[in-house]
């Protein structure tokens, strides 16, 4: 790529979508819900007794009227209540993990769609650290959550519930009391959530610069010793990893204060309610059962409060995550779709400037016809701005200045549309063998290709070792299969790209892994399969520019010189000191130096 320039994010969505995504999980979903309500609700009701049925009990006996057979029947009642709601709980969280999982394969369907639906354009600027742990760590995250945070959370919420409306109905004092530790943890409460989007969100954003830092430093490992930049590659890591450690800490400071005072506030109710019904009992005002059968209740409060206050970071981690996912949406949501049918396939580049970075434009006044069914060679010295230029062709970007049409229409408009279809295809070094067949590999291009077609698109590119393969079509390539050296795998994408069919085809040193003969064939063979192909060849071997009809030269970011590659040689300008120096090289240690 010429210049550089740092990645972008992708955006984050804000609340409003994220409770709309919450809301159509439940809504996908709703009858799986409506039965964990009802268990839920079931197994608090069956809570509720035992603490009720003691306290029938001491006031029996403080009534002077409990027998042994009325103390064991009521004992009785009490285990069997405890059964139920064990059994009524199970069911609960059975039917509660079962709609975790459902949303959550709806949610990894969706992201997957929605990073597939990304323009090329945005694929190519955004932080690929980014890109991967909205995908990965923050998928995790809400799966979690949907595996047991939600199913927990959900279930002593209602238990909460259920057992504050019991104290009311025993006592209304008691109910009065028991909410003592309320304003307590509304408080906190309120004082962590302001503050804890903000934080987790910085988190998540920090883990996506480390996974940045390591995987641009791991992929680049080569360059990184070439130019002595390991130094320079730690210090960047240490930055990521120091800020991922602050935003860490950050979170931690948040949880050290609301789990504290939350705990002293669901323990308060219970000290409350023993110490005012102690006195109200000696008042004579409450009966000892009602005290008793008060406070275990209260007893029973704090498990549940507990467990929604052991998922309170896992809840906002989530929630965090989740407007990560839902953020990426937002990107792919903007494609148009009103864009018209180009006239022609006819591709003019006006006045373009574009620039990595403000102020230092790669490409300047860029003005270049491509006609249908010319095979054009744009070479020039690395760095003079010709990948760029190719991006820019093919829809992956849009210039600062200037226009890139095709048949009169904006590339870039039809890439977002999705209207280019086999239009324009872009093949550059970057190839990749997915698990799978051979088969697999090929007709995703081309999904209603036979074998004889398939075994055609590689052979047209070269790919002879094909017939070789111990299951034909058939067999396992990539990991886990027949693992493909680099010039194999370039055919493979080559033959692929045959089989899409496009009308114009965009080689950025697509062939550089290739032996010098057979890279010459395949150019040609891909040249020449169909009279009205348009081929525009980023060319690494000005062999390339030898063969084309016309070659245009890049230098500074300009098109300096225009022409056949005859013409150009006569003019005895740039071109023909590019072709001079390399021709004049020997051909047996040829290996396709960039130009």
């Amino acid at each position: 790529m010429s210049g550089s320039h740092e990645p972008r994010r992708l955006p984050v969505a804000d609340a409003a979508p994220v409770r709309r995504g919450i809301l159509a999980l439940i809504k996908a979903d709703w009858r799986a819900m409506a039965l964990v309500l009802l268990f839920t609700g079931l197994a608090a009701v069956a809570g509720l007794a035992g603490p009720w049925l003691l306290g029938r009990i001491v006031t029996r006996i403080e009534n002077g009227d409990a027998t042994t057979s009325a103390v064991d029947q009521l004992a009785l009642g009490g285990l069997l209540c405890a059964i139920c709601q064990l059994v009524l709980t199970r069911f609960a969280l059975n039917h509660s993990h079962r709609f975790g999982e459902r949303a959550l394969a709806r949610l990894r369907e969706e992201v997957v769609s929605r990073a597939l639906a990304l323009p090329a354009r945005v694929v190519e600027q955004v932080s690929s650290g980014d890109l991967v742990t909205r995908c990965t760590m923050d998928v995790g995250t809400v799966a979690t959550t949907l595996r047991s945070a939600v199913p927990d959370v959900f279930i002593a919420a209602v238990q909460v519930l259920f057992i504050f409306a019991a104290v009311f109905l025993l006592h209304p004092l008691l109910g009065l009391f028991a909410l003592v530790g309320m304003p307590l943890v509304g408080w906190v409460t309120r004082w962590y959530l302001v503050r804890a989007r903000t934080a987790y969100l910085a988190a998540g954003e920090a883990a996506s610069w480390v996974a940045e830092v390591v995987a641009s430093t791991a992929q680049g490992a080569r360059t990184v010793e070439a130019f002595g930049l390991r130094e320079r590659r730690v210090r960047d890591a240490d930055r990521a990893v120091d800020q991922s450690y602050r935003a860490a800490r950050r979170t931690l400071f948040l949880r050290s204060v609301l789990f504290p005072v939350t705990e002293f506030a669901h323990s308060l109710p219970v000290a409350v309610t023993l110490l005012v019904g102690g006195y109200a009992y000696i008042d004579g005002s409450i009966g000892l059962g009602v005290v008793v059968t008060g406070s275990l209740y209260m007893w029973q409060l704090i498990d549940p409060l507990d467990r929604i206050l052991m998922w309170v970071e896992q809840l906002q981690s989530s929630g965090a995550s989740l407007a990560r996912i839902k953020g990426v949406g937002l990107v792919a949501g903007d494609r148009r779709t009103d864009v018209p049918e180009p006239a022609d396939d006819r591709i003019e580049v006006r006045g373009v400037d574009y620039a990595y970075v403000a102020g230092r434009d790669v490409l300047k006044e860029v003005d270049l016809t491509v006609r249908p069914g010319e095979r054009l060679a744009v070479v020039g010295p690395s760095g003079a701005g010709k990948t760029t230029l190719g991006k820019l062709l093919s829809g992956a970007d849009v210039p600062r200045e200037g226009s890139v049409l095709v048949g009169g229409v904006p590339v870039a408009d039809l890439a977002a549309a999705d209207e280019l279809g086999n239009r324009i295809v872009m093949v550059t070094q970057e190839h990749h063998v997915f698990i799978g067949t051979l088969r697999d590999n090929l007709t995703m291009a081309a999904p209603h290709a036979d074998d004889a077609r398939l075994y055609a698109a590689l052979a047209l590119v070269g790919a002879d070792w094909a017939k070789d393969l111990p299951d034909g079509m058939d067999t396992e390539v990539g990991s886990g299969g027949v693992v493909l050296d680099p010039a194999q795998a370039q055919q493979l994408s080559l033959a692929r790209v045959e089989l899409a069919d496009p009308h114009t085809l965009i080689l950025d040193e697509a062939t550089a892994l290739l032996d010098p003969a057979t890279a010459r064939h395949t150019e040609r063979a891909m040249a020449a399969v169909r009279a009205d192909r348009t081929v525009i060849a980023i060319a690494h071997r000005l062999q390339t520019a030898h063969d084309a009809d016309r070659v245009a030269v890049v230098d500074d970011g300009r098109i300096v010189e225009l022409d056949t590659h005859d013409k150009l040689i006569a003019a005895d300008g740039p071109y023909a000191a590019l072709w001079r120096s390399w021709h004049g090289r020997s051909h047996a240690d040829d290996e396709g130096s960039t130009i």
